[in-house]
């Protein structure tokens, strides 16, 4: 696996693992067992009580792991692993320490326009699903009624108020959600929008954005999918009715954009 280098994880201690959220140790609890996570757990009791308590499911691949450990690594190796394993997390790492150097990253750098193009964002209730450091909300809030930030990881949260503050925006409200378990009712906005979070559950994912948007409504995505990919995500967008164009991630070449228009049974 190559790094993505946006943290030095060298510098991160390894007890920063319990600062992570049910959401991250369900998708540990989803890879192959390995040595190198082996040899971590077993140096760090703390961390095997933690990621059990957080999330109970994770116990077989806890057991599996430590199956595979050195019962006797040296501590070049324990270092070693301990590296792996922190850097296989930088993604999940960088919002949990220092959202605002992912806020700086290149590939969020593109222009507005790309997003306020698709749709009309005048005085509309947004969603913004799985909001991150906010790039989305804060490209619509100018123009919306209200943006909704709905964001799992609570260190996030707590960076989107901070920079609701510094922007001197006031229509950004945080809330605590995933993109299968959306915390507002249904038909109650006008526009849908998400990033990188779409793809892991698409059927389940699209009935509840789909539920959310009132009739007329628009969803509008950005998954980071590469414009020359024609994966399930892409193939299964396109069976729902969805349109799609190219733009350009800085330093991560051409995506797709996806949109639709929800229209609904009367």
């Amino acid at each position: 696996m190559s790094s993505l280098g946006w943290l030095d994880v060298s510098r991160i201690d390894f007890y920063a693992l319990l600062l992570l959220e049910p959401l991250h140790v369900q998708y540990i609890s989803q890879r192959e067992p390995d040595q190198s996570m082996g040899i971590v757990l077993q140096a760090y009791p703390a961390v095997v009580w933690y990621l059990r308590q957080t999330y109970p499911p994770i116990a077989p691949y806890i057991e599996a792991c430590l199956e595979l450990a050195d019962p006797a690594p040296t501590p070049s190796r324990l270092r070693a692993a301990e590296i792996e394993v922190l850097d296989s997390m930088q993604d999940w790492l960088i919002y949990l320490l220092e959202p605002e150097k992912y806020d700086q990253l290149a590939f969020l750098s593109w222009d507005d326009a790309s997003l306020l193009g698709m749709t009309d964002f005048q005085d509309k209730t947004v969603l913004d699903v799985g909001a991150g450091t906010g790039r989305l909300a804060f490209a619509a809030a100018p123009l919306a009624k209200a943006v909704f930030a709905i964001e799992p990881v609570a260190n996030l949260r707590r960076y989107l108020w901070k920079k609701r503050a510094a922007l001197g925006i006031d229509n950004v409200y945080p809330l605590d959600g995933l993109i299968t378990q959306i915390p507002l009712p249904e038909n109650c906005a006008d526009i849908l929008m998400a990033g990188h979070v779409f793809g892991d559950a698409l059927e389940e994912e699209y009935q509840e954005m789909a539920r959310v948007v009132k009739d007329g409504g628009m969803i509008l995505l950005h998954p980071g999918t590469n414009a020359d990919t024609e994966d399930d995500a892409h193939r299964f967008l396109l069976s729902k009715g969805f349109y799609f164009d190219i733009f350009t991630e800085p330093g991560d070449g051409p995506k797709r954009k996806y949109w639709k228009s929800v229209e609904k049974l009367h």
